[in-house]
């Protein structure tokens, strides 16, 4: 179990590192969208267009990033929406059986059916080199790339999960650190006589 939960360990460091990242893409994406308001507002005084069709594309898109690579981050952050009647006042373990049989269950055929099913559609993408049909838009190949590098992104980060389920379930250790709910580290007396 120390070995799997390293390798948890580790697809959490991509998926923070990823979080990191996302948050100057919104800074990013804050400034584009400021810069198209203002030049739109503008645009009548100048006589020339200070807001083309591409950087309201980009903002679209910096958006999509945002939200695509962001579902992994909040995944594993324990951020997303749930149904919290019941959950809340289960045990450590009874939270931990729900997430991974809701991850075995429904996270990952999911994901894996999403990517099966856009795989053909970004494929012919790529291939014809798909752009935007509006005049001075971007191309929509790489854009499209990411909906399949985002169900990948939650494919490992719910394995990740269920890795971090499993040790909760079993009472696993690794390193000396108890894995608690959501794989939050515990100090070692917390499980004493547990394990």
């Amino acid at each position: 179990m120390t070995f799997l939960l390293k390798v948890s360990a580790g697809i959490d460091r991509l998926n923070d590192w990823i979080g990191a990242v996302l948050r100057w893409v919104a800074l990013v994406m804050v400034l584009v969208g400021a810069y198209v308001a203002v030049g739109r507002y503008l645009t009548p005084y100048v006589g020339v267009s200070l807001a083309p069709n591409a950087l309201n594309e980009l903002q679209w898109y910096l958006f999509s990033v945002i939200f695509l690579a962001g579902a992994a981050y909040g995944l594993e952050r324990d951020v997303h929406i749930r149904v919290d009647i019941l959950y809340s006042n289960l045990s450590e373990k009874g939270r931990a059986w729900i997430d991974l049989l809701g991850s075995l269950l429904f996270l990952l055929p999911f994901s894996v059916v999403m990517i099966l099913v856009t795989w053909p559609s970004v494929m012919n993408s790529w291939n014809v080199r798909e752009v935007s049909p509006d005049p001075g838009g971007l191309p929509r190949y790489p854009i499209k790339m990411l909906i399949l590098f985002s169900f990948g992104l939650l494919v490992i980060q719910g394995i990740s999960q269920g890795i971090k389920d499993l040790a909760v379930i079993t009472g696993a250790r690794g390193d000396g650190v108890a894995v608690g709910a959501g794989g939050v580290p515990e100090p070692d007396d917390a499980h004493e006589g547990h394990a």
